[in-house]
Parts: structure tokens; sequence; C-alpha cells
């Protein structure tokens, strides 16, 4: 038996990140809006704002040549390919991102999007959950710099309504009912002390967790961020709230944050990449009460499959005009 790992094994452990291309090299339909350039010095420009055969206009402002005036520019032009890249617009962010890698985003098609970060999965009296209370100090520092940069913040959340208890499958209804713990039977049971009915909306244990609650509504009156409700475990599945925002606002890039990041995080942001969308995970600000693992596998998929993963420092030290 050979020694040699096949082309396409990816174990967890020992990651690896994917080789840089070897020159620049553009994603999607070069005749459309919808669409990135790779370079091979690190960048992805998700912005849609410069295609691969624009780029030579950018390249000969940065090298300082005119190739239709100067004897031999356009040697000097290919020899500098691998360090050219489009110039940074005003209303762009690079990010710096897992893999050696750097991500150029638009923050006018950008929005963040955080997940159940509610009491119901977060509040000590109904569940010991110290990895995603972990993520609320993150979120507090980096919320109000996303916001400066008009980037908005979606607040998705479960938040059922009565209607809505009859068309729960039930494979999602058992999967939430916990008799006899302080969880509740279930969507809609009610819940020990003042918090209410599980998971309805305007209860207790539906609001956010202590100040990210604050945060919010500061957000809300400000007129930057968007309370979305979800009535499943991905925010995205059919045609939902969320959805509707992404078209109706033309946001193409998302980052994503909140718990748990194997379920309502995981499957909300796979239904985005299946349907096109830009997927940053905000490692940081992500977290889950499963093993060890689940989490691994989730930065691990995020970053080699479905996207870019980076953290919230790096988006406080990213780099704009």
């Amino acid at each position: 038996m050979s020694d040699t790992i096949p082309q396409y094994h990816t174990p967890i452990l020992g990651m690896t990140s994917r080789p840089r291309v070897p020159q620049p090299v553009e994603y999607g339909d070069p005749t459309s809006n919808n669409f990135w350039v790779e370079y091979p010095h690190g960048l992805v420009d998700l912005s849609r704002s410069t295609h691969i055969k624009d780029l030579k206009i950018s390249a000969e402002k940065q090298l300082d040549i005119d190739t239709t005036k100067e004897p031999g520019a356009q040697n000097n032009l290919l020899s500098g390919s691998n360090t050219i890249t489009p110039t940074l617009l005003p209303g762009q962010l690079d990010v710096q991102v897992t893999g050696e890698r750097t991500v150029r985003l638009d923050t006018e098609k950008t929005a963040v999007v955080i997940i159940d970060m509610q009491n119901f999965f977060l509040h000590k009296d109904i569940r010991d959950h110290p990895k995603g209370l972990a993520c609320v100090d993150p979120l507090m520092r980096v919320v109000p710099f996303f916001r400066e940069k008009n980037i908005k913040i979606l607040w998705v959340n479960w938040g059922l309504t009565a209607a809505e208890l009859s068309t729960i499958p039930p494979s999602l209804v058992r999967g939430f009912a916990k008799h006899g713990s302080p969880r509740g039977g279930g969507f809609g049971s009610e819940l020990p002390g003042d918090f209410g009915k599980l998971l309805m909306r305007a209860e207790r244990n539906s609001e956010l967790y202590g100040p990210l609650q604050g945060l919010y509504e500061n957000g809300r009156d400000k007129g930057t961020d968007f309370w979305i409700h979800k009535n499943r475990i991905s925010g995205l599945w059919d045609q939902t709230l969320l959805e509707n925002f992404l078209k109706e606002n033309g946001l193409k890039t998302l980052f994503f944050a909140g718990v748990n990041a194997d379920q309502c995080v995981l499957g909300t942001l796979i239904d985005a990449y299946f349907r096109g969308y830009d997927c940053i995970l905000l490692e940081d600000a992500t977290a889950t009460t499963s093993p060890d693992g689940a989490f691994e596998a989730v930065i691990y998929n995020a970053a080699n499959s479905y996207g870019f993963v980076t953290n919230t420092k790096e988006v406080l030290n990213c780099k704009d005009l």
C-alpha cells in the first residue's frame, strides 16, 4: 500500500491551506457583476469592482507607466504582475483571513449575520454555555466598528408565532423537546421563572443575551441594525425574511457569528453558500456546546470550502481608505 496521501484527502487535524494562485484568476462569469478575482500575493477581491481585463488600467497607475508611450513598458507591466492589485476604493475594506489571504469587500454589499445569541441559548438559568458567553465581548467591540463602515448588522433569531408551531416538522420538534429540564418541553412550552414560552416572539428567553439586547436596540434606533425572525435551524431555508432582506438590499458578502456553530450558524452559512453569497466566519464570535471536533470541522470547512475564516481582531485592524 502506498504511503502517499491521496490528492483529495483532507484530514481535520494538521490543516493545510490551499496554495496561492500562480497568476490572477477570475471566478464566475466575466461578463457579469458576479465574480471574484484572486491574486498571487493572497488578495481575494470580493468587491466585484475590477475584472482581470480591467486590471491593466490599475496596474499602469500603480507602476506609474504608460504602455502606449514608453518602449518596453509592457514588459515592465508583466514582470510586476505578481504584486499588482486593483486600487483600494472608497467604501472597500481589506480584511486578513486565515490561509495567508486578504479579502476585499464592498461595505455597501456587506452585512454581519449574528445568529441566536439569545437568552435561551446563553443565560445561565437555562443552560451552561461558557464558550457562547465568550462571544459576547468580541461582538460588543466589533459591531460598532461595522456600523461605522456602513455595514448592516442582522440579528437573526428564533421567534415563532402561534401559527408557525403547526408547521414545524416532528424531527425539529423532538430535537428541542427536553422534558423535565429547565429548557422546557419543546417549542411554545412554558419555561421556569419569567423566561416565557420557549422561543416564541416577544418572550424574555427569545431576547438577546445581556448587553447584546441594548447593543441591538441602539443600532435599531440608528437604522443600522435589523432583527430578523427565523423558524428553522437555517435562516435561509425557504424564501425567508432573511433572504428577502439580502436581496432587497443588494447584499453579497456576509460575516457570520453566533451559536451554535455546527447547527444554526452552519445551517445558515451553508444555505448562503449554496445561494452564491460570500461567506466569512468570525471564529472568536462563534461557539457551540458540541464536542471540540464539531467546531473544528466547521472552521475547517468554512475556510476551505464555503468561504473564509477570520476573527474580530483582524476586522478591527482592517485596511481602508
